[in-house]
């Protein structure tokens, strides 16, 4: 089975719906179930990063009405932001930011979602022909499962404090960091879900706000991603390939809505220590197969 096509597509739906948004990385996944199935090259490493547009939808529609209060608070407030900004009232900068921030929070919880997404996106850029290049190796999956799995475990082995522990209190200096740590995610088999909600918990963020600032920052960081990835294989898709492709969007988008909502609610009562043992199990297993 190493022709792409609608088979191919809904099992490749199935593993990134299921994986997207779990920190057990699901390009990693995607790469493995590919190189079982005999589906390699550069149309298997284009369509498993296109077909992440559909768990990607799945966000948008799990959180429209937060996303919608979010863009539309965020449309009232930039009318008084520079006025705000420039209130000689607040005799610093410093001052008139923290106070912006209060009375802002949608437009300053965008601003933070960009500040978010653009360290791996100039990365991403600079490396990503690289990375498609040498790193989309089973091999590599398996190093960087156990690597994440260990982290993980670190992690939450630690005693915290969280700072925010509601959405909107993640600020710029959460977002900055969460960001650098989303760089991780370049690398196949780190995973985006993992590292951003990693990067949170280190930020200062609980476990369900981490999460859930995982799923918005996905929103700039995959569709970016699909649409680039998608434009530069325009060429190696024929008009038959690009139905399956979307045939495997629909799949994933169905498997993720479900997936999201049962993962929020797992988070909230229960550490990510299962999923860094599967990540450490899964590494060891490749590594045995594939060596």
């Amino acid at each position: 089975m190493n022709e792409w096509g609608p088979v191919l597509a809904v099992i490749l739906g199935v593993v990134e719906g299921l994986t997207e948004f779990l920190p057990v990385s699901s390009t990693g996944h995607l790469i493995l179930v590919g190189h079982a199935l005999g589906f390699t090259g550069d149309v298997a490493a284009n369509a498993e990063i296109s077909i992440q547009l559909g768990a990607i939808l799945a966000v948008i529609v799990f959180e429209r009405e937060k996303i919608s209060r979010l863009l539309s608070g965020a449309w009232h407030e930039r009318q008084t932001l520079w006025s705000s900004l420039g209130n000689s009232s607040a005799t610093t900068w410093a001052s008139r930011l923290t106070a912006s921030m209060q009375t802002h929070p949608n437009l300053w919880f965008i601003l933070g979602l960009g500040i978010a997404f653009l360290p791996a996106a100039i990365l991403g850029l600079l490396a990503h022909g690289w990375i498609k290049s040498y790193l989309f190796t089973p091999l590599t999956v398996a190093s960087t499962s156990i690597v994440g799995g260990v982290i993980i475990l670190l992690v939450e082995a630690r005693t915290r404090t969280a700072s925010a522990t509601n959405l909107d209190q993640v600020s710029p200096r959460h977002a900055f960091w969460v960001g650098l740590a989303q760089c991780a995610s370049l690398i196949p088999g780190m995973s985006r879900s993992g590292s951003t909600i990693i990067g949170g918990l280190l930020a200062g963020l609980d476990r369900k706000v981490a999460t859930e600032y995982s799923f918005f920052l996905a929103l700039p960081t995959i569709i970016a991603a699909t649409l680039y990835e998608t434009w530069k294989a325009r060429g190696a898709f024929n008009d038959q390939d690009f139905l399956a492709l979307g045939l495997g969007m629909v799949i994933s988008f169905l498997v993720a809505w479900a997936v999201i909502a049962v993962f929020l609610t797992y988070v909230q009562r229960h550490t990510l220590r299962v999923f860094a043992y599967y990540r450490i199990i899964l590494g060891i297993v490749v590594m045995l197969v594939v060596r």
